[in-house]
Order: structure tokens, then C-alpha cells, then sequence
């Protein structure tokens, strides 16, 4: 059986991030982008980014980005969303942090769940798989035909947390033409386990325990499809009372939180170091 993991108000909450991002913008494949390289310059290690539902211009992905040129890979940060990302002020318009999101009415919750539908359902439809997925696929052919690139990785939150599983799929590319591997933080809309099941490339999951759309029974199903991967590689990482949308966009005044975040951008970079070696 097929559990779907949906998308809800947590998708529109986080913290937005401070710093200057250090790379720039590019037209790939006729797809603008963000370009974090590492100080080698060299692009051996690729990693793709598959943004939230913010998109490629929000501040944390880039800075995130920076983060993973300055580890050695060269990064890149496309518009999958052709210039309609959802706007950063749904960030706090949406829902707060979790200790207010805890104390809130049912009233409020009503309120905001009826916000979340309004806004995200139009949008959804409009990104929905068989728009986006074949523009992913097409950017991953371009990267790979960049000369000198050897090793693509994929790197998706939320949103593109789930199309980050589906680019380790191996059946969608052809042979040397698809992602080498593959790291999913929180994804929405994530199908269990049939987006899990065909996955051949090494796939490294980051969850936290405390997500509203995948929930422990989701985790625990999440689990058991990824042990049945026994000929790939595979990890999947809890993170302790974190929500959905921890690991881009969470609570940098929280010790706990910001010690999370770092911890899983420590998973992707020793995951990619590993397998895009």
C-alpha cells in the first residue's frame, strides 16, 4: 500500500538566514541559477539543489550552498519554479515556531490550515510532477555534459526533497547520464514506498522527529523501505524534536535548532564526499 506524504503549513514557516551569499547567477540550459564553487574552482564533485517551495533566490539555500563550495563541491541552484516561488513573507505569515505553534486555538490552527490550502493548492497543480520533473531531468543532463564534471549529486528540501528520491531512481536517465547520488532532507509528497522502492543510487534521508507530515508511523514505514534496499547504500537520520523544514529553514536563535541544521548539512557533506568521490 501506498502512503502519500502531503504538504501542510509547516512548509510555509522557518527562519530566514543572514549573510551575503558569495556566488552568482548563471543561464544553464536555459535555466537561471545559482553557482557556488568551491575555491578550486574545480566541478569533479556536483551537487544539484532542489529548493523548497521558496525557490532558488531565498537566502538559506545559497548561503547552504556557499557552505557546500567551501567542502570542495561545486554547487549549483536552479529555478525549477520558472520565477514563481512562493513569496519568503508566507515564512512567519503562516505558521510560528514550534512552542507558539504548540499553544495555538483550534480556531487559529483552522485559520491557518484554511491559508496553507488557499495558497498552496494552486501552486502545487501548476508544479506538479509532470511539469517539473522532466525539467529536472533535462538540467541533469545539461550539468552532465558540462566538461570535467565526474561525480552529480542531488541535495532536496521539502518540496524538492522529494524529487532528490526520485533523481536515484536509475530508470529515467540512461546509462552515466543520471545522478551518481542522492540526499533528501523532510520531503513533501512523498509517495511510501513506491517512491522508495526503485531507488538504486545511494540515498542518504534526513527527518526530524517532531515533522507533521511525516510522522512517526511515515518514519517507521520510511524505515522499512529503505532496509529493503539491500544492494544500495543508505542512510536515514532522526533528528530530535525538529520539524519539517529543519535542516534549511530552522530556528538559528535555538541552540538545539541551529546545532541541528549544522548537523545535517554534516550528513550531505560526508554523505557526497563519500559517494561523489
Amino acid at each position: 500500500m501506498t502512503t502519500g506524504v502531503g504538504i501542510s503549513d509547516c512548509c510555509l514557516s522557518g527562519k530566514l538566514a543572514e549573510g551575503s551569499p558569495k556566488g552568482r547567477e548563471e543561464e544553464i540550459g536555459g535555466i537561471s541559477t545559482y553557482v557556488a564553487q568551491p575555491e578550486s574552482g574545480s566541478n569533479a564533485k556536483t551537487i544539484i539543489f532542489l529548493t523548497d517551495i521558496f525557490g532558488w533566490k531565498l537566502n538559506n539555500v545559497r548561503l547552504l550552498a556557499d557552505s557546500y563550495a567551501k567542502a570542495g563541491f561545486y554547487c549549483y541552484i536552479p529555478d525549477f519554479h520558472q520565477g514563481d516561488s512562493l513569496p519568503e513573507e508566507l515564512l512567519q505569515d503562516i505558521e510560528p515556531p514550534l512552542p507558539t505553534r504548540e499553544n495555538l486555538s483550534l480556531l487559529a490552527k483552522g485559520t491557518k490550515t484554511a491559508k496553507v490550502g488557499a495558497t498552496l493548492g494552486p501552486w502545487l497543480f501548476k508544479h506538479r510532477e509532470a511539469v517539473v520533473k522532466p525539467i529536472i531531468d533535462g538540467f541533469i543532463r545539461t550539468v552532465r555534459m558540462i566538461p570535467r564534471t565526474d561525480k552529480v549529486g542531488t541535495i532536496g528540501f521539502c518540496w524538492g526533497g522529494r524529487y532528490a528520491v526520485l533523481t536515484a531512481h536509475d530508470g529515467n536517465y540512461g546509462p552515466g547520464n543520471g545522478v551518481d547520488a542522492a540526499y533528501a532532507c523532510h520531503p513533501s509528497l512523498l509517495a511510501i514506498p513506491a517512491d522508495l522502492n526503485p531507488v538504486t543510487k545511494p540515498l542518504s534521508v534526513a527527518l526530524g522527529t517532531k515533522d507533521s507530515l511525516i510522522k512517526e508511523k511515515e518514519q517507521g514505514k520510511i524505515q522499512d523501505a529503505m532496509a529493503k534496499l539491500t544492494n544500495v547504500p543508505h542512510e536515514l537520520k532522526l533528528y530530535e524534536d525538529q520539524v519539517h523544514g529543519f535542516a534549511l529553514r530552522g530556528d538559528f536563535s535555538s541552540e538545539k535548532d541551529k546545532k541541528a541544521m549544522d548537523d545535517a548539512e554534516k550528513q550531505g557533506i560526508e554523505w557526497f564526499q563519500k559517494y561523489l568521490a
